[in-house]
């Protein structure tokens, strides 16, 4: 990300450790409704891989794409009016990347969100990165709806 856009700055002191993580039913919810936010904007290619043990920072990614940077900052907006308001007002520690909307990451502690435009995501690889890592599941949230013929 070549230009940084930080915003809704909530950054632990330096030197601190990050809060306590969620609970492993917690941390799922969360990732499940970050999704959910991201299919209704019409999110591609979800990825959600699961850092408890190997990560200091986060305990998990959420991976996306969006066909365009309008489409980038769409799911954006999504996930941050969604959680926003949402029963506790989840708001990102940080935001980057939204001035271009090629690949934005929003940073809500537990769970790290990448959503890129196709060709970032296939230059930073994020996926191969992290392969050994499990993944989250996702089913029921991005597959297509039932044929209404069938």
């Amino acid at each position: 990300m070549s230009e940084r856009t930080e915003t809704h700055t909530e950054q632990p002191t330096p030197g601190t450790a990050r809060p306590t993580a969620l609970a492993e039913g917690e941390l799922l919810a969360l990732v499940r409704r970050i999704a959910e936010h991201a299919a209704d904007r019409k999110a591609i290619d979800p990825v959600a891989i699961d850092l408890r043990g190997a990560s200091a920072y986060t305990d998990a990614f959420l991976l996306l794409t969006g066909n365009t940077d309008r489409q980038v900052k769409a799911i954006h907006d999504a996930i941050l009016e969604g959680l926003k308001h949402e029963g506790e007002r989840l708001l990102p520690r940080r935001v980057e990347g939204l001035q271009e909307s090629r690949w934005v990451l929003l940073d809500y502690g537990d769970v790290v969100v990448h959503v890129f435009v196709p060709e970032a995501r296939e230059f930073y690889r994020l996926e191969a990165l992290w392969g050994d890592r499990p993944r989250i599941d996702l089913a029921g949230i991005f597959e297509p709806a039932p044929d209404a013929e069938g």
